[in-house]
């Protein structure tokens, strides 16, 4: 059985594929299913890449990515090494599933290819990565933003202890004042 037509959405950073779909058919619905999944699994991504497929420059995908305030980049024309992470995704899963398979049935591809993508995402090592999987990459990379957003809590938990104490402070001195003059507060 032919790939036909798949889509996936990946971490270019990572190289770990999001969330993915197959289908044989150039509708657009796919895409938009594939897009929403990683969206609300992983949250928005500040620029979407794409090229200039039919299924991405439909207002149903577009619309997606303008609802949740995504950058829409676009690959040029003709520009196939612009998207050539995706390009090498596909060569790499038609020639490591696809072609060594030849599954019989839809069923049989759909679940291999999930196996497949489970593997590539926390198996699969790869030279660019520094011999890392797209999952520990991906978790390291987003690691340190946790991290990022803990000692910024922590700095403005210190903050909002530091303003306490002088709040009280201040409070305990006018009180300090009003008794000394005999004011009341």
């Amino acid at each position: 059985m032919a790939l036909s037509i798949g889509w996936r959405s990946s971490d270019w950073y990572s190289r770990k594929v999001l969330a993915w779909r197959l289908s044989n058919t150039m509708d657009a619905g796919f895409c938009v299913d594939c897009l929403e999944e990683a969206i609300k699994a992983y949250g928005t991504p500040e620029i979407f890449n794409s090229d200039q497929g039919s299924q991405f420059t439909s207002d149903a995908f577009t619309g997606v990515l303008i609802e949740h305030g995504v950058t829409i980049s676009m690959d040029g024309r003709g520009r196939a090494l612009d998207n050539i992470f995706v390009e090498r995704l596909w060569r790499t899963v038609k020639y490591e599933e696809v072609y060594l398979k030849q599954h019989g049935s839809l069923q049989e591809l759909l679940m291999g290819l999930t196996r497949y993508f489970m593997f590539y995402n926390q198996e699969r090592q790869h030279q660019s990565l520094g011999y890392e999987t797209p999952e520990v990459v991906y978790l390291y990379k987003y690691r340190h933003l946790v991290e990022n957003v803990f000692a910024r809590l922590k700095y403005f938990r210190a903050i909002a202890t530091r303003y306490d104490k002088l709040k009280r402070n201040f409070e305990g001195a006018v009180a300090l004042a009003c008794a000394f003059l005999w004011l009341p507060m």
